[in-house]
């Protein structure tokens, strides 16, 4: 079984390009994790839902490259992927529009055999999804969900929550979405929050004042990136200030803390502590933003 599962939805990506024209390629934010959490030589699977269609079985044969297991991957016959595309402004910035109403990963936890897939996750050594991932199930999906979540937490997983959150997959409702992550973060062990996002979601004043707030859902462990500012670290009690090594000229920020995150966990999954561990998310968002799209090129060196 994978060492670590990630959970959510992968969709085929069109970004545009300096040339202004658009190359197509794969992402999703917990996808992203995926794959570079493979790369960092993490045994680790995805679990969400594709179609039968042709992106669907280029992002299955994308997955298998990157050497992530698909067996917690669903097939929904006569359905496809969602579609995303990636607008950046001349400082990196990116902006989405979405194609992603009926993708079959929103039913996830509702298709036959939803059980078998449950039960791969929970064997799992940690779990990982994001505020999207939660954005996309129904009451039923969600109550599934974090029942496996529990069952996997009792034994033994860590569960890792990246609050991710994006106002239009809640539909506007502020106080459903946070009724649900509270539910997540009761039974998170690590917290990879974006300070921007808390701030939406929460309407929390400082980095600070999000690691306080997550601490008293018993989260032991919490890193709350803030861009150009760094990182805040809060683990046994101390908390510390991790800064990015040197300034980086975005070219698009995409993935920045999908890949932030993998790093961060393979540090620590290989015995790197928590500051250690945030320098190497450092170092890996600051490769990712000097490219286009979600997934850095295998043959990038920069």
């Amino acid at each position: 079984m994978a060492k670590v599962i990630s959970i959510g939805e992968v969709m085929a990506e069109f970004a545009r390009g300096a040339d202004g024209r658009y190359g197509a390629g794969y992402g999703g934010d917990t996808f992203n994790t995926a794959v570079y959490l493979a790369r960092a030589g993490v045994s680790v699977g995805y679990a969400t839902a594709l179609g039968d269609d042709t992106y669907s079985e280029a992002i299955r044969a994308a997955a298998e490259a990157e050497g992530i297991d698909t067996r917690t991957i669903a097939r929904v016959a006569g359905r496809t992927v969602g579609l995303y595309v990636i607008d950046t402004d001349s400082r990196g910035e990116r902006s989405f529009t979405y194609w992603r109403d009926t993708s079959p990963a929103r039913e996830l936890f509702e298709l036959t055999g939803w059980e078998t897939i449950a039960e791969q996750v929970i064997e799992a050594s940690m779990v990982y999804l994001s505020g999207i991932t939660l954005s996309l199930y129904s009451n039923i999906g969600l109550g599934r969900l974090l029942a496996t979540l529990e069952f996997a937490r009792e034994r033994g997983s860590r569960i890792v929550f990246d609050g991710n959150f994006r106002p239009r997959g809640w539909g506007g409702d502020v106080a459903r979405a946070r009724t649900v992550y509270a539910q997540a973060l009761k039974r998170c062990s690590i917290a990879l929050p974006t300070f921007e996002d808390e701030a939406v979601l929460w309407g929390d004043g400082s980095p600070a004042a999000t690691a306080e707030r997550l601490a008293t859902f018993g989260v032991p462990e919490i890193v709350v990136k803030n861009g150009a500012e760094g990182a805040l670290v809060l683990s046994e009690g101390a908390s510390h200030l991790v800064p990015i090594p040197a300034p980086v000229e975005p070219v698009d920020t995409t993935a920045a803390g999908d890949s932030f995150n993998a790093a961060y966990l393979a540090a620590r999954l290989q015995g790197a502590p928590p500051v250690e561990a945030a320098q190497a998310g450092h170092a890996l968002a600051g490769r990712v933003i000097r490219h286009r799209g979600a997934i850095l090129p295998r043959t990038a060196n920069a």
